[in-house]
């Protein structure tokens, strides 16, 4: 990414930004690409139709070379017990209720075969979740991050990523955000700090110099 100048200076003095690379078995993770993000009609959507094509170029290369792959989505019961004070900060979030089609994965990059889609409630796909786990399981070292938003979801879990000690790749051009602003910053604070963001090319060249 193309970051101003100035910033870029700052971090790269103080020894911020330096790259951890992909390692030996890396996962992809595509979160919350779910009707209620991905329809730009509803309170929570935007239009990430290139966030979508990027995610499905990723799913096909990690298919192809048979390494693990998961999906998250975020929906909460009838009551909203389950959605404490998220509920209260972000109202827009009920419309996300279980066994709807606003928290099924869009079907333009839906799940194929064993392909498990991890239910969470809050922005970080390892709170309150198995993923941990699963990765363990899988023998996973990277996590390539896909999806949205780059400032939530994203983010949050790229900084649990680095915290539960993997490998954290975000290509920027597969993950948004529902303005340029936070979207950029974001990217930002993880590049400097919590993993490497690339490109989905740099992904792709990763897996086929390496498959």
């Amino acid at each position: 990414m193309d970051w101003p100048h100035e910033i870029d200076t700052e971090y790269d003095e103080a020894d911020f930004g330096a790259s951890v690379g992909l390692g030996d078995r890396p996962a992809l993770l595509v979160i919350d690409l779910i009707n209620a993000f991905t329809d730009p009609t509803t309170r929570l959507g935007a239009d990430v139709s290139d966030v979508l094509d990027r995610t499905e170029r990723l799913l096909a290369a990690f298919r192809e070379h048979d390494l693990p792959r998961y999906f998250t989505t975020v929906a909460f019961e009838d009551s909203y017990g389950d959605a404490g004070r998220f509920i209260e900060k972000v109202p827009a979030l009920k419309e996300l209720r279980l066994g709807t089609e606003a928290v099924a994965v869009d079907e333009r990059i839906a799940p194929i075969d064993d392909e498990r889609v991890i239910l969470k409630k809050y922005a970080s796909a390892f709170f309150g979740t198995d993923l941990g786990t699963e990765l363990t399981t899988d023998r996973v070292d990277t996590l390539v991050l896909a999806g949205v938003t780059t400032s939530g979801c994203v983010r949050a879990t790229a900084v649990d990523s680095l915290q539960h000690g993997y490998r954290t790749i975000v290509p920027a051009d597969a993950v948004g955000d529902r303005a340029e602003g936070p979207h950029r910053a974001n990217l930002f604070d993880i590049d400097a700090k919590y993993g490497d963001v690339v490109t989905t090319d740099d992904v792709l060249s990763h897996l086929s110099d390496n498959g």
